[in-house]
């Protein structure tokens, strides 16, 4: 029974775990359905919902899409009115010049017509006036009793009055700027340069003319039959004149050296007495001697003074022989030796080669040693000189240049000009005999009274400079400084002088009245 009990037992319980096992699969089942359910809905609200938002999304782009070709066809729309408007004021504008261009060719027309009228009634009048023009030339040719020729040139005459007035009047201009400009510095370079070099202002006289104890002495020099003057003159190659001055006999000759060599010889012959062809032959030779030693040491002494040194033992030579030779009674050597301080001194002031300069300035007067035996001046035989014994260009042309001769291209060429002209013109540097003072003094003003408009000409201060009076009638302040510059120029082509020469113009008017 108990075993039956149990079987029971065991059988509900297991029936009642059956029935629960399967209650719990169908309460399951249904809860999975209805998650599944509740999965599918929510799934379909969701892809309701994002259809909503996609056909929002959709209608938005289209609506933004339609504002954007809306705005893009407004703006489109503006840029043709603005086009239109641009094309009407265009038009507006073509419109306006066409009116413009019919107006004038409207009056280029009148224009023309009244031109046309013009020229016809123009050359009427002229005409008429070149008619009255023949009747006052006619009567201006019977009345001034002038040819045309004749009133052509007084009025080509009066034309060149006017363009000198005006050339004058220029060149005063430049000239008084240059001066103030200029001036002062120059003064105070040629200053410094003359005082820091002092030297003596003596000039020398090397003089051709031998004194005699008596007039017997004369006819001793002559010799029987003139053997010994002949022999003399033979020997020396210098003419010996004797005329009736008492106590002189005239050395002649173009060669400085041979007239030295003659002068001393005679001086030797007439101290010892003895005159006659054999001790004539035998002074000269010894005098030679003599003077060939004393040449060489001169150029010898004046470039260790100057310190040039390197020079051509020719060249040393020449410049001893410059010892000799005087210009308007100035040493030549010891002029060359001054021109080369001052050169030099200029030469430091404006930061050339100073040595180069005092060379130039040593050099530059070689050319009187050998002018008497070569055909031209002296600055071309100097040039050639210094060339040909291997000088450099700035000193050949330098004495080439130094009297402006030519167009400079070195600047020591104008320091050497201008020191040669310093030392020229030093007080008491140079003389001249009387006959040649008067001589040079009737040449200054003589070329000065030859130009138009200059009533008188006084020349001063030795030739150095020259007075001009002109008329105040005929010229007028600008062709005064237009005449007193063309005088300049013409002593500088048609004379050689030392230094310079300055003209000075005076030109008034006084007017006198009296009261009474």
């Amino acid at each position: 029974m108990s075993g039956l009990y149990y079987a029971l037992t065991a059988a509900i319980a297991a029936v009642g775990a059956a029935l629960l096992v399967k209650f719990i699969d169908r309460l399951r089942k249904k809860d999975v359905e209805t998650e599944a359910q509740q999965i599918l809905e929510k799934a379909k609200h969701e892809s309701e919902n994002l259809k909503k938002e996609a056909l929002l999304e959709a209608k938005e782009e289209a609506l933004r899409q339609k504002t954007d070709a809306e705005r893009d066809l407004s703006k489109q729309r503006d840029e043709i009115r603005e086009r239109e408007k641009s094309l009407d004021r265009r038009e507006e504008s073509i419109e306006q010049q066409a009116t413009h261009l019919r107006k004038q060719e409207n009056m280029v027309e009148t224009t023309q017509r009244r031109l046309s009228e013009k020229i016809e009634e123009n050359d009427k009048r002229s005409t008429n006036l070149e008619s009255i023009i023949r009747d006052q030339q006619e009567r201006l040719h019977r009345m001034s009793g002038l040819n045309a020729e004749e009133a052509k040139s007084e009025l080509l005459k009066l034309l060149d009055q006017q363009l000198q007035s005006e050339t004058g009047a220029i060149v005063l201009k430049h000239q008084r700027r240059m001066e103030e400009e200029v001036r002062p510095i120059v003064q105070d370079m040629l200053l410094t340069a003359m005082q820091r070099f002092a030297a003596a202002h003596t000039a020398e006289s090397t003089t051709s003319t031998v004194d005699i104890p008596s007039d017997e002495m004369k006819g001793r020099i002559i010799g029987r039959e003139g053997r010994n003057i002949r022999s003399f003159e033979k020997e020396t190659g210098v003419d010996v004149i004797i005329d009736d001055t008492p106590g002189v006999v005239i050395v002649s000759g173009f060669d400085p050296v041979r007239r030295e060599i003659a002068r001393q010889s005679l001086n030797k012959l007439i101290a010892d007495g003895r005159i006659h062809p054999s001790r004539i032959e035998e002074v000269v030779k010894e005098t030679q001697s003599d003077i060939e030693t004393t040449i060489r040491k001169k150029g010898e002494e004046a470039t260790t003074e100057i310190n040039v040194m390197g020079l051509h033992p020719r060249l040393i030579e020449m410049l001893g022989r410059l010892h000799f030779r005087t210009s308007y009674s100035q040493n030549v050597l010891r002029h060359s030796i001054e021109v080369g301080f001052i050169a030099g001194l200029l030469a430091e002031m404006i930061g050339l080669d100073p040595q180069i300069a005092r060379r130039a300035g040593l050099l530059h007067d070689i050319g009187k040693a050998a002018d008497h035996e070569l055909e031209g001046g002296h600055p071309k035989i100097g040039a050639d000189l210094l060339k040909r014994h291997g000088e450099s260009p700035e000193v050949v042309h330098a004495a080439f240049g130094h009297h402006d001769e030519i167009i400079t291209e070195y600047p020591y060429t104008m320091l050497v000009a201008t020191a040669d002209a310093c030392s020229a013109s030093r007080p008491g540097a140079r003389r001249e005999t009387l006959e040649r003072y008067i001589k040079r003094m009737e040449e200054l003003e003589s070329i000065a009274t030859g130009f138009h408009g200059v009533e008188q000409a006084f020349a001063i201060q030795a030739g150095r400079e020259l007075r001009v009076i002109a008329s105040a009638k005929e010229v007028n302040d600008e062709m005064a400084a237009k005449i007193c510059r063309d005088i300049a120029k013409a002593f500088e082509e048609q004379l050689t002088y030392p230094g310079e020469i300055k003209v000075t113009m005076v030109r008034e008017s006084r007017f006198t009245e009296f009261a009474r």
